[in-house]
């Protein structure tokens, strides 16, 4: 079984391929990312090294029809899951272009590559095949201080990165509707744990208190996010991926609500017991409100009962156990996080692996 895993060098991407092969030991991963800034090769050496004859990588853009090609043209594609994204909000508002490119265009030739191989009309068997758009709850929009966004809520999104992935998704769902294609959508709560880029709310916190630096957070700290630790997520989108129903969607949350400044509160507290004070101080007196970002949602939270009740999915870490092993995973590998945030990894990886677009990792 051929799998392609796009955006793979990624923060979830690169759990849940790790994950994926742990679980279906026949599988073989086709990894695909362009290794923009957010890409990391180091995420998955441990894979390359333990699994090299069941972990590919490719390094090519989604966007690039060529490459993309190819790959289908090369190898019998069985799952197509699609993590590959520009995310981060507030680059979004700086440059959107970036995020209709990747998000949009990307999307949109891989559904049309995956129509082209799987497509009973051209000799090809579409059973067992799958394209997994993985979506945020970003595209539902913001909540008010009650309720939780359905599979039915209709999208609303606020900023340009939420705007490109309700794009995506709308294609997804059309590709379905109008080709047949075999597609499912799954719209997941904020993500933490290991491996995330340092400017992603939980890692940057983590990074900065452990330094003893400032803790900005937005505005009054009072916007609201579900939070789930990522391997609970990617047990959902391998139950999605095994019994899901396609056309269908999913929302995957954490059950987890928590204002942005509870989280910064948290992550202090659990450094300040493992590690002492920093400088003679706790560090909640770190903590510092800056201006707030256009456009910012004040709360989201999903409804994660679909996937509960009909795939027998539920998240298993508390929202304290998750950032306990993540706090720890980030003083573990205080390396990594260095060579991110002095820009020695790309370089590093720009040497090793060039333009190269169908060699091994």
């Amino acid at each position: 079984m051929y799998v392609l895993v796009t955006g793979g060098c990624g923060f979830i991407g690169s759990n849940f391929i790790r994950f994926l092969l742990e679980r279906k030991r026949k599988t073989k991963v086709i990894n695909v990312d362009k290794l923009t800034y957010a890409g990391n090769p180091a995420n998955l050496e441990d894979v390359e090294k333990n699994h090299p004859d069941r972990y590919y990588f490719i390094k090519a853009d989604i966007s690039d029809k060529k490459a993309i090609r190819n790959i289908f043209d090369r190898h019998e594609i069985d799952w197509v899951i699609n993590f590959a994204a520009e995310s981060h909000v507030d680059r979004s508002i700086l440059g959107p272009e970036i995020f209709i490119q990747v998000n949009i265009f990307g999307t949109f030739n891989l559904l049309e590559n995956s129509r082209r191989a799987w497509q009973p009309e051209n000799g090809k068997e579409s059973r067992g095949k799958l394209f997994l758009q993985i979506s945020t709850d970003e595209v539902y929009g913001t909540l008010g201080e009650s309720g939780l966004f359905t599979e039915r809520s209709p999208y609303d999104p606020s900023s340009p990165y939420s705007a490109s992935k309700a794009a995506s998704d709308h294609l997804v769902n059309a590709y379905f509707r109008t080709y047949g294609l075999p597609a499912i959508i799954t719209n997941c709560s904020n993500n933490y744990g290991p491996y995330q880029f340092p400017e992603k709310l939980i890692p940057l916190m983590i990074n900065n208190a452990l330094k003893g630096d400032d803790l900005p957070i937005y505005g009054d700290g009072e916007n609201v996010r579900d939070w789930i630790y990522v391997e609970d997520h990617c047990e959902a989108l391998l139950k999605v991926l095994e019994m899901g129903v396609p056309g269908d969607k999913y929302n995957i949350g954490g059950s987890c609500e928590k204002k942005n400044r509870e989280v910064v509160e948290v992550i202090c507290d659990q450094l300040d017991r493992k590690l002492g004070p920093v400088g003679g101080r706790p560090r909640r007196s770190l903590m510092k409100y800056v201006a707030d970002r256009p456009g910012h949602d004040r709360r989201y939270a999903v409804d994660s009962s679909k996937i509960m009740t009909e795939l027998d999915w539920s998240p298993k870490v508390s929202f304290d156990e998750g950032i306990a092993m993540t706090i720890e995973w980030y003083i573990d590998n205080t390396e990594w996080t260095e060579s991110i945030l002095d820009g020695s990894y790309m370089e590093y990886y720009r040497t090793q692996y060039g333009e190269r677009l169908d060699g091994k990792g």
